[in-house]
């Protein structure tokens, strides 16, 4: 059944959801098969190693960027019209943003898609986070938390009523993503040799930078098709938990590609888990740890829609397509862990409750 006839048959905002419902799938298998963690690779990074949670998080970035760019160049795939390029992006909330949701996966011992990966693998500490993040997310979209969210996203957006396209921006050729992701793969690979990474966790490492891919692929092709203009967007969990949240909640809600994602990497998560035999109930240690994770999934959240996207959303799925504002809440979220970290190491050493 081709793309029309498909279309024709469920309509388009079911056939979005289905699309969301494969990218997820395929992201939630590889991220649990490969552990991918942006929160791991900071911590280690920041600790001054560069081990195998660094090569899995640079594998992920490069397959994303190496397929989402190679796509354009053939013609097969159009992000200029995106969500995230076709409207201003925020300078001020991709650094605030990024630096808020940098500290709280650090306290939540996880970002948003590896909680939501995590969750669907039997741990609780993850559901409980989890929904928190969801409900902040929600009240930072539409509800309390929204007028401060929409006051530092004003104080600095970009110019020309438009994201910056970095590659643009610098004069450079469209090759020069390509390129880019190249390199990064070859640094990725080098460092997963020295680290002894197995090749089935490099496999399913690129698996998630593929997703991203894929969910770029398919909503393009489905606005092409589509009779009323449909979102160009991929891997994103700020926006599609909030969503997928209220659509349970509201009868009047519709189903959209965002409706689609949370439960594709639920299931996919979760068959990935029983099948490596890795279902494991798991709770909170103790007091310290829960509150810790519920402060953090509560930055995480506001964070998260501050700065435009997730550690995914802004991290993988913006980083692909060279958006301006997704590179800088990436590296605000850097930094923003890093810090994070290094101010828990520096209360469990001095023995101050953190």
């Amino acid at each position: 059944m081709d793309l029309v006839a498909l279309v024709e048959r469920l309509g388009e905002n079911p056939t979005a959801a289905v699309f969301g419902l494969i990218t997820g799938i395929i992201f939630g298998i590889a991220a649990q098969r490969s552990r991918f963690c942006l929160r791991a690779a900071v911590v280690e990074f920041g600790r001054g190693s560069m081990n195998d949670k660094v090569a899995v998080w640079l594998l992920t970035f490069s397959t994303a960027v190496v397929w989402v760019q190679g796509a354009q160049l053939l013609g097969l795939i159009d992000t200029t019209e995106a969500r995230m390029m076709a409207v201003p992006g925020s300078w001020s909330g991709a650094v605030i943003g990024g630096l808020i949701f940098g500290g709280g996966m650090v306290l939540a011992r996880g970002c948003s898609g590896r909680l939501l990966v995590l969750a669907a693998t039997g741990n609780l500490r993850s559901v409980v986070s989890g929904l928190i993040f969801a409900v902040v997310a929600q009240m930072s979209l539409t509800g309390w938390l929204a007028p401060i969210r929409d006051y530092l996203a004003a104080l600095w957006i970009t110019s020309g009523g438009r994201n910056m396209d970095l590659l643009a921006a610098m004069h450079l050729p469209q090759e020069a993503g390509l390129i880019l992701g190249g390199l990064t793969a070859v640094l990725a690979l080098e460092l997963s040799r020295r680290n002894q990474i197995g090749l089935r966790r490099l496999v399913f490492a690129s698996g998630v930078g593929f997703a991203a891919a894929v969910g770029w692929a398919l909503t393009y092709a489905l606005s092409q098709v589509a009779f009323d203009p449909v979102q160009i967007e991929s891997l994103t969990f700020t926006g599609p938990s909030a969503n997928t949240l209220m659509f349970f909640l509201d009868r009047n809600a519709i189903l959209e590609f965002d409706i689609g994602l949370v439960p594709g990497v639920v299931l996919g998560s979760f068959a990935a888990a029983l099948v490596t035999k890795e279902f494991q109930f798991q709770g909170f240690e103790g007091p310290s740890p829960m509150r810790q994770a519920m402060i953090g999934a509560v930055l995480m959240g506001f964070g998260g829609m501050l700065a435009g996207g997730c550690a995914i959303g802004a991290g993988v799925s913006g980083g692909s397509i060279f958006a301006g504002t997704a590179w800088l809440a990436l590296f605000c979220m850097w930094i923003g862990g890093i810090a994070m970290d290094f101010f828990l190491r520096n209360v469990q050493t001095h023995r101050i409750p953190a």
